[in-house]
């Protein structure tokens, strides 16, 4: 029988031919649905590459690998049943791999995986970033998670303080400027398996909270000044500064590029150098808590010029209330007028992800000083760049949350299905439910390695397109994990008596933020394939 390399190879060409195919029709602006069907079936096949090493480090790996690759093949092979012109295949393109899908997809085979997502195979040093932050998820953030939910209360300050004890906001702050980051290749791997474990047990109080630090760090570390990075890395790195990221406008979603808040100079109250900031935000995670907004405004009135009339500003703000705020500044003169600034915030309700809330801002004549443009001088026009490169850290950051998510709603599941007893026998025992399991198990399994191996790609400064394809990939994996744990749990899984419906809900965020699903393939993926 063919090997699992040599359908990964076949799956390749098939994909390499597409991109090709849709070259030839005019690109993913033109033909759409066939370039969001491509993203996909690339970052799926991507994926199944990644588990070729993990595959080969024991049977049960093995039957991981296979069973993967077998599912992502029949997804292939659904996508091009009727369209192969379209793809730039012949029909029966994938017959090589029938004999490979048929043995891997055989429900026994599936079934057999149920129990167990498989060995991780890390490093000493990185069983132990799991282990610390497993045992400080378990013991502080586990116990306030349902309650959070439910009441769509705030992030409680114990975790942000125990998280910044144990350095988690410094993962990726350099030595040099207060925090832990060393330069080695492990560090990106590190932040991936922390990660995880802080989003197993909680979406939105857990895993997400080092995410705005890091892009603002990554960000920083890209285009900010000496001066800036002496005064915000090691601030970052001890939470004393918890920011949010402030992109995204109603009126453009993900369309960074046309967004319109602007930032024009003016002096400050002492007559400083500055800029006022106008216009609204909205997402802004963790807008209220924060103690400064990373924010992508217009420096350029020229709007022809896109993103590269875009600059990133450090907004210090008063931190509010979770349930809106209301702030002003000292008057400043603007073209001989005096203005007060404004800054407003209105909590957004969200069905999930909860206890960091999501606000949209209204600035009006909000005034920075020019010390606090990223970059100053240099970084004019050059935010969207400075801003990029943390989205694409946000982006693998994104992958791993999803696969904590995935673990705790199987997990969930598993124990569910054990210990559940229907029409006198246990909800584990049919084989419809051990297949489900055993395929969760190997989707989050690959899913992990597929996140591992793109930290690993991005600690050698690589990886770019990788990091969007984890995030398209994983993600949209985890509305389906989470959906199958929840009906596995049957009537109670719509309770929230059990903490899998809070799963499914959070699972949902996962495809929107840090790039839609639809944008991140058309707009990123498919254009660099076909680059």
């Amino acid at each position: 029988m063919i090997s699992t390399a040599a359908v990964i190879d076949l799956a390749d060409a098939i994909v390499s031919a597409a991109i090709g195919s849709l070259a030839d029709l005019g690109g993913p602006d033109v033909e759409q649905a066939f370039a969001y069907d491509l993203a996909h079936a690339a970052s799926a096949v991507a994926t199944a590459r990644s588990l070729l090493d993990y595959g080969a480090k024991g049977d049960s790996e093995a039957r991981i690998a296979c069973v993967f690759t077998a599912d992502v093949l029949h997804d292939l092979a659904g996508k091009i049943l009727g369209r192969e012109t379209l793809w730039g295949v012949t029909p029966g393109a994938l017959d090589g791999a029938a004999e490979f899908i048929a043995e891997y997809r055989n429900p026994d085979v599936i079934a057999s995986l149920a129990e167990s997502s498989g060995p991780l195979h890390l490093t000493d040093d990185m069983d132990m970033v799991r282990d610390t932050f497993r045992a400080f998820a378990q013991d502080v953030i586990a116990p306030h998670a349902e309650h959070v939910h439910r009441s769509n209360g705030d992030v409680p300050e114990e975790i942000i303080s125990g998280l910044a004890e144990l350095g988690a906001f410094g993962l990726s702050v350099p030595a040099e400027y207060g925090g832990f980051s060393e330069g080695g290749h492990d560090e990106y791997v590190a932040m991936v398996v922390a990660t995880e474990e802080l989003s197993r047990a909680s979406l939105g109080i857990g895993g997400s909270l080092i995410t705005r630090p890091e892009i603002l760090t990554r960000a920083l570390v890209k285009g900010g000044t000496e001066d800036q990075k002496h005064t915000w890395l090691p601030k970052l790195a001890a939470a004393e500064v918890m920011p949010a990221v402030a992109v995204t406008e109603p009126d453009y979603g993900s369309d960074v590029a046309n967004i319109k808040v602007t930032a024009t100079p003016a002096a400050g109250p002492n007559g400083d150098d500055g800029y006022v900031i106008n216009g609204v935000k909205t997402w802004c995670t963790f807008g209220a808590r924060a103690d400064a907004l990373a924010l992508l405004a217009r420096t350029d009135p020229d709007r022809s010029k896109t993103h590269k009339g875009l600059s990133l500003f450090i907004v210090p703000k008063p931190r509010g209330d979770g349930h809106g705020f209301a702030f002003t500044q000292d008057a400043v003169d603007i073209d001989g007028s005096t203005r007060v600034g404004k800054m407003e915030g209105r909590p957004i309700d969200t069905i999930g992800y909860r206890g960091m809330h999501s606000y949209e801002i209204a600035l009006e004549d909000w005034w920075v000083p020019a010390e606090n443009l990223v970059g100053e001088q240099d970084g004019l026009g050059r935010g969207f760049y400075y801003q990029m490169e943390g989205f694409e850290n946000g982006r693998l950051q994104t992958a791993a949350r999803a696969v904590g998510v995935m673990q705790a709603a199987y997990e969930s599941a598993l124990d569910y299905a054990q210990n559940r007893r229907v029409f006198d026998s246990n909800v584990f025992d049919y084989q419809l439910t051990r297949v489900k399991l055993g395929r969760m198990a190997a989707v989050i399994q690959a899913s992990r390695q597929f996140s591992y191996h793109v930290a690993t790609l991005m600690a050698k400064g690589e990886g770019a397109t990788e990091a969007s394809m984890v995030k398209a990939y994983v993600c949209k994996a985890a509305e389906w994990v989470t959906r199958e744990a929840m009906q596995i749990h049957g009537g109670m899984g719509y309770a929230e008596e059990y903490s899998v419906s809070r799963l499914f809900v959070d699972a949902r965020v996962l495809s929107i933020f840090e790039g839609a699903d639809e944008t991140l393939c058309l707009k990123v993926i498919a254009r660099r394939l076909g680059a």
